[in-house]
């Protein structure tokens, strides 16, 4: 396969139907580089009840910090907190922001999507900050996005999602769908085979981003030979595994989140079903997780992300030497990672850019705003306020790090709503 190709990609563009829209809504009941912005003069002050205006005033800009600290997904979101906390520390120590320092209001969400709408309103409301950097789960995203959009927050949100959303109160720095699900599934069906068993946590966005997937293997000549759901924290999976051997597909297509991971494939491996026999492609398994899980039970398998701990740019080489000096040598970094930490840089920009922390001006100010992230270059698109990104797939190695063997030559234009595919057409009729 010749690097950056696809086939089956050349699709008319189509706007996707109210319906696919409405599909993802019913399931959610269930420093490196240097910013290009140039700073900016001095603007009007913001409005007194806004977010992010008494946050400008006086010594310091508050900036609210949300993640699960504990419960099933602190294995995943605590170094996506830490990471912030690196950026933060970085920035303060060239001056800051404007001039001021930023402060880090730190809250736990304990991996329960009410708590994280709760603590995202106390944050905006009470402690007055001018952006928060928090979530990992599209649950939890969704469940604060009606917070942010009623008191007109700024949420910067890093990790890769199932795409079909685009809100105004939301900055996406990790992948949507067509800069990793899509091209990891056509890589899969040119390499490795065209059966494809689809497990997932049991939430918004392995059953949304499997619809899609069902959806472009019907259009790519793959099939679809199981598809199981386990809530999240599950830890046995042991049916779950007799299901996929009875199945007997070429590939395991993983969006499993948590712990689960840690269970899943450590049973999957006691089972005796290993890469060479059934390779699984994941998304939301990367350095930290294999770090949780054991590299003897994930090496050979796949992944598919925009950024690897193995990346090779300069920004890169200082991130990871800056991240382990600060949490220890034996620390690792991965996508969300080093999403969360370009999520503070880009936000500092803006803010340079606009002359203030004034929520809507800083909305203003991103658009097309570039970033010489450890991930290599990314920019904002103004449209739809995620970011161009890099596409990679990685091997896992025995060490727990990844050996890249398929990238995009150049950053992709995020798609969330899939408009530049004509099978994604199909998908509202599901929901």
């Amino acid at each position: 396969m010749k690097k950056g190709t696809f086939r089956g990609w050349a699709a008319a563009a189509l706007v996707l139907s109210v319906m696919l829209t409405g599909c993802a809504q019913k399931e959610n009941a269930g420093g490196a580089g240097r910013p290009s912005a140039s700073p900016g003069g001095s603007s009007p002050a913001a409005s007194p009840s806004a977010p992010g205006s008494a946050s400008g005033s006086g010594d310091a800009i508050k900036v609210g910090i949300l993640h699960s600290l504990s419960g099933t997904m602190a294995i995943s979101e605590v170094s996506v907190k830490e990471a912030e906390e690196l950026a933060i520390e970085e920035i303060n120590a060239k001056g800051g922001v404007l001039g001021k320092k930023i402060e880090a209001v730190v809250e736990d969400g304990a991996s329960d999507w009410p708590t994280f709408a709760e603590k995202a309103r106390k944050l905006l409301s009470q402690d007055k900050v001018a952006a928060v950097f928090g979530g990992w789960t599209s649950a939890s995203r969704k469940a604060m996005l009606p917070v942010f959009e009623e008191l007109n927050g700024l949420l910067w949100y890093p990790v890769q999602y199932e795409g079909l959303e685009s809100s105004k109160n939301i900055f996406y720095t990790g992948a949507t769908t067509n800069q990793q699900i899509v091209p990891s599934v056509t890589w899969l069906l040119q390499n490795k085979g065209k059966k494809f068993f689809l497990l997932g946590s049991d939430y918004v966005f392995p059953r949304t981003a499997n619809k899609i997937i069902k959806a472009q293997l019907a259009a790519e000549g793959g099939e679809t030979v199981g598809e199981e759901y386990t809530p999240l924290g599950h830890t046995e999976f042991s049916t779950v595994i007799s299901k996929i051997k009875a199945a007997k597909p070429d590939v395991i297509y993983n969006t499993l989140n948590g712990d689960s991971n840690v269970a899943f494939f450590k049973q999957l491996k006691d089972a005796g079903i290993t890469a060479d026999d059934i390779p699984v492609m994941s998304v939301s398994v990367a350095e930290e997780e294999i770090k949780g899980i054991g590299a003897d039970a994930l090496a050979g398998h796949y992944a598919a992300w925009n950024y690897y701990q193995t990346t090779d740019t300069p920004e890169n080489k200082t991130f990871v030497a800056a991240y382990r000096k600060k949490y220890g040598a034996d620390r690792v970094t991965d996508d969300p990672i080093e999403a969360a930490y370009d999520a503070v840089y880009l936000w500092a920009a803006a803010v340079e850019k606009a002359g203030t922390a004034d929520v809507d001006k800083v909305r203003e100010a991103a658009k097309g705003l570039e970033f010489d992230a450890p991930e290599g270059k990314v920019t904002i698109d103004g449209e739809t306020q995620h970011l161009y990104k890099k596409v990679r797939i990685g091997q896992v190695q025995p060490d727990g790090q990844f050996k890249e063997v398929w990238s995009t030559p150049d950053p992709v234009k995020p798609d969330p709503y899939l408009k530049g595919y004509d099978w994604a057409k199909g998908i509202g009729s599901e929901g």
